[in-house]
């Protein structure tokens, strides 16, 4: 980049570009990072300063940057066929080979079938509107409610928003969807019954679950939408029981369990889907970002195998698929798809996650011990947040210019990291290494000493 183009985007940097999930007078008043260049699991910013990418693009570049096959298929594709619909009547070869690829890919999962998206809030979206037409094909025309957890995120359309736990998603925008309804999530560190122990809280929340279906109707419910462990609320997650917890009781009731895996699936974790990783199977299942590692907008709706039979069985008009995007099954977002599968197989991500997550754990854990600026540590895999606070007695969370230099300290030493709220959130690439979590660990302890 010449001494020109850097002037230039330093001088316009926010002032022409509203930024997702930001003010724009504060963008304005504080402008982002800048980020030119990355390698691995490094970025470069404007000025040359380079950082590990301890967030991981956003919680989807899991493999890192740079990753050749990848970009040689999308290349090819380009070369070969740019786009064509995929509406009825038409469709592409990367599309049916992906869809082959992902029923082997999730049949531990019991997943059958593939809905193809642009990403992880359209995933959400056709998931939900697919739960209610699964009930209107089987005649059960009021079951069109949804339940979720509190501090659960499902992207920003407005289903998925009215499904979303976290205020600062929806107060903006409401209202919302009607018929949206939320419980308590496991959440250890705050939760409304005042429980500490783990396995008792996942039992308190399935019995909140229990009692909003008994007080909505049981009757009038089509799904209960939730991540395997819930991210941007803040890396919440739930005791081992939870999950089968909630899939007895939808089961029971005749409603339907959509896995939200848009961050989980493909290996975050330490498995290779968050559902996977407590032994469930869900009726629906969004996936997205690391599906192509970030590098073009895609995203899937797996569909279990007894979803998929009523709708393939059904001989109305109530089984035909009235909803779709342009973009759906982009046989270039399907040839990056089809590269970075077999990528991330071969390199066994799921068990590094495991590892290096472990690692990462651990060192947080440590610097609870020797910063009072750290209220709580929390993760699974390589989705670890430290959750900071102005008094641990009180439980009240750091302000947000402390908050804000915890993260411009550790970003001279050399870590990019996530602020969202009081929290510190981690997702790096599934592919870093020992050396690069120590790294992490060390900018992390020197901001939190300059907060302090």
């Amino acid at each position: 980049m010449t001494v020109h183009d850097s002037n230039f985007l330093k001088e316009n940097n926010a002032k022409f570009m509203w930024h997702p999930m930001a003010h724009p007078a504060e963008m304005r008043a504080h402008p982002p990072k800048v980020v030119t260049g990355a390698e691995g699991v490094t970025l470069t910013d404007v000025d040359g300063h380079k950082t590990i990418d301890a967030v991981g693009g956003l919680w989807n570049v899991n493999l890192g940057y740079s990753v050749e096959p990848i970009k040689k298929a999308i290349a090819d594709q380009l070369d070969e066929l740019a786009y064509y619909s995929a509406f009825r009547g038409t469709t592409t070869g990367p599309a049916i080979e992906l869809s082959h690829m992902l029923a082997e890919w999730f049949a531990p999962d019991g997943m059958v079938r593939s809905f193809f998206t642009s990403g992880g809030s359209d995933s959400v979206e056709t998931a939900l509107r697919l739960a209610r037409q699964y009930h209107k094909i089987r005649g059960d025309r009021d079951r069109t409610k949804f339940l979720s957890l509190k501090k659960g995120y499902h992207g920003t359309h407005f289903g998925g928003a009215s499904v979303n736990g976290n205020a600062n998603f929806r107060r903006n925008y409401e209202p919302l969807l009607p018929g949206c309804h939320h419980i308590p999530s496991p959440y250890l560190y705050r939760n409304p019954f005042g429980e500490s122990d783990p396995a008792r809280l996942a039992q308190l929340c399935a019995q909140a679950l229990e009692d909003e279906i008994a007080f909505q109707g049981a009757d009038t419910i089509a799904a209960f939408i939730m991540e395997p462990v819930l991210g941007a609320g803040g890396v919440i997650p739930p005791h081992e029981t939870f999950m089968p917890l909630v899939r007895d009781i939808c089961d029971r009731h005749g409603i339907l369990l959509i896995a939200d895996e848009v961050i989980t699936a493909f290996g975050r974790t330490g498995a290779w889907t968050g559902s996977r990783l407590w032994g469930v199977q869900p009726d629906l299942m969004a996936t997205a970002k690391a599906i192509t590692n970030g590098y073009f907008p895609f995203g899937a709706v797996m569909i279990h195998e007894k979803v998929a039979e009523v709708f393939e069985a059904d001989e109305t008009a109530f089984g035909a698929i009235g909803h779709g995007y342009t973009y759906s099954a982009h046989p270039v977002g399907a040839a990056a798809a089809l590269a970075c599968l077999p990528h991330i197989t071969r390199l066994n991500v799921a068990q590094n996650s495991a590892s290096r997550g472990d690692e990462l754990l651990q060192g947080a854990g440590a610097l609870k011990e020797k910063h009072e600026l750290v209220g709580d540590v929390r993760g699974r895999g390589l989705m670890v947040a430290l959750e900071l606070v102005s008094d641990r007695s009180t439980k009240a969370p750091a302000a947000k210019d402390t908050v804000a230099k915890v993260f411009e300290t550790a970003y001279e030493a050399g870590v990019m990291v996530r602020i969202s709220g009081p929290n510190l959130i981690l997702s790096p690439p599934l592919v870093i290494t020992s050396e690069h979590v120590q790294t992490i660990l060390s900018a992390i302890d020197a901001g939190l000493a300059e907060a302090s």
